[in-house]
């Protein structure tokens, strides 16, 4: 993240060629990457090293700052739920870095499935619970939007 865009780099070792948008016949086996990139990039580009190639691309994210998604109670909730586990990636003595964020996105997780297990084993419906929250968090993006 850079203020509120967010870039997605791929490098390659083969400097010989850079991807080029080119629009090619269903079933098509080369060229789609860029495509596909181009669908759903916001903006996207190369750069050419000496001995390698980085193409980069960033999304629209729609966040006024890169610290944008980090607020409202429900992420400072889950946040202390991950602290719990000791996976906050919050915590001022922890180096943030994709691996952190990838071990509470996992932690996360498990929690999700472990809360469902606890209402199935309660006698609720975890399919029900989850239509539910999927409703209550897609109703509070649009509140916030």
């Amino acid at each position: 993240m850079s203020g509120s865009r967010l870039r997605i780099t791929l490098s390659d070792p083969d400097a010989r060629s850079v991807p080029v948008l080119v629009t090619g016949a269903d079933g098509e086996e080369h060229g789609r990457g860029p495509v596909l990139v181009d669908a759903l990039a916001d903006r996207w580009g190369v750069v050419l090293r000496a001995d390698s190639k980085v193409t980069w691309w960033g999304p629209a994210t729609g966040l006024r700052s890169s610290v944008d998604h980090v607020d409202g109670p429900q992420v400072a909730r889950a946040e202390a739920l991950l602290g719990l586990l000791g996976l906050s990636v919050r915590d001022k003595d922890v180096q943030r870095g994709p691996l952190t964020v990838a071990h509470a996105e996992e932690a996360a997780i498990d929690m999700i499935a472990d809360l469902l297990h606890w209402l199935r084993a309660h006698g609720c419906d975890p399919d029900g619970a989850l239509d539910r929250a999927q409703a209550n968090f897609e109703a509070e993006l649009l509140e916030a939007a």
